[in-house]
């Protein structure tokens, strides 16, 4: 991946985009479309667009949510501890001592989340599940009115505090590859695109609240239109000591394997099949996986929309979603741009996707 492309990808990442908190990232995204799109708006929901050969037709919609789980501060006691709820599904086991980023009107804040240490529990609390609510923020503070004279509010949004890093052989971690990554993987085949003279008005959409029931596609696509959507998330692996047993259940995937291209009745079957032979003909390794109902991705709402939406759903593999270390691969992350751009380039107002 080229280094102005990793720059970019690595300023991405470490933007604050709790899921409804979505304007910074919507910023950074929308000031590198600006460099190639046609044009590039914020709609009501925060969803960021930026569109390529409008006017081309058919209207091809991609999709990646900017948003990352997060947390939201909701009761502040009187000696200055914050108490906090999930914003998204967080395996919540990860959160004690984790260093954490209050995002306030009037700048961003350090703090730690404590519990009881583990000297002070029993034996029996040892082998509790941790709970939330047993959970608070530290910023240091010496009462709440110190925690509300910093800025603080009741409502901010908090993220882990964790950036992206580079690992060995063209591996790397960041605290939000779901689903920032895919909102990077549109934009960047959106730009490929627009290098190819597509006949598509090619839509790419970074889109908001997927965490919370993928809404931010759901007002996206109805206001597109669009004729064709494919959207791109991350995809769990089998590729960790832990995982054996479950590809009976959840099938195969690796990092470095190349794009998971998922099937089941969320996709359509000849988007599929042209998504596939792309990859055949383009010598572009891909990994398939089966969904054997709506997905919870953007992708189950954007097939759905108005009269119903040909869809396809691109998978980059993700090690340890959902916690504050997601690892993924460049080269997955390079071959799935090249399959949406080459896929989407060989799309013209003759392609037909109806099943059949």
């Amino acid at each position: 991946m080229e280094k102005t492309r990793l720059e970019f990808l690595k300023r991405y990442m470490d933007t604050i985009c709790p899921t409804g908190f979505e304007e910074e990232a919507a910023r950074v995204w929308r000031a590198e479309a600006e460099s190639f799109a046609d044009r590039t708006w914020v709609d009501q929901m925060g969803n960021a667009f930026a569109v390529v050969n409008e006017g081309g037709s058919p209207r091809v919609m991609l999709a990646g949510h900017a948003d990352e789980i997060g947390l939201q501060i909701v009761h502040v006691d009187e000696k200055g501890f914050i108490y906090f709820r999930g914003l998204g599904g967080w395996d919540v086991q990860v959160l004690p001592g984790q260093r954490v980023q209050i995002k306030t009107a009037s700048g961003v804040l350090p703090g730690v989340i404590g519990r009881k240490a583990v000297h002070r529990m029993t034996p029996e609390d040892r082998k509790k599940v941790v709970k939330m609510e047993d959970l608070w923020i530290d910023i240091g503070a010496k009462d709440r009115d110190e925690v509300f004279a910093q800025g603080i509010q009741i409502g901010d949004p908090a993220v882990v505090n964790y950036g992206y890093q580079e690992l060995l052989n063209g591996y790397v971690v960041a605290r939000a590859f779901d689903d920032r990554i895919g909102a990077f993987i549109v934009l960047e085949a959106a730009r490929m695109l627009s290098e190819m003279n597509p006949n598509a008005a090619v839509y790419a959409v970074a889109t908001t609240q997927e965490e919370i029931g993928v809404r931010g596609a759901t007002t996206s696509a109805f206001g597109i239109d669009p004729d064709v959507g494919i959207a791109v998330d991350v995809s769990n692996v089998s590729d960790t000591p832990d995982t054996g047993s479950g590809k009976k259940q959840f099938g195969e995937g690796e990092l470095g394997k190349g794009p998971i291209v998922v099937r089941g009745p969320n996709i359509n079957t000849k988007l599929f099949e042209h998504l596939m032979a792309t990859a055949k003909g383009n010598d572009i390794p891909v990994q398939v996986n089966a969904y054997p109902r709506p997905t919870g991705t953007d992708a189950r709402a954007i097939q759905v929309t108005r009269s119903g939406v040909p869809t396809a759903l691109i998978g980059v593999p993700n090690r340890y979603m959902h916690s504050p270390n997601e690892v993924v691969h460049l080269e997955d992350v390079t071959h799935c741009i090249e399959l949406i751009a080459h896929g989407v380039g060989a799309i013209t107002s003759e392609t037909s996707f109806i099943p059949e």
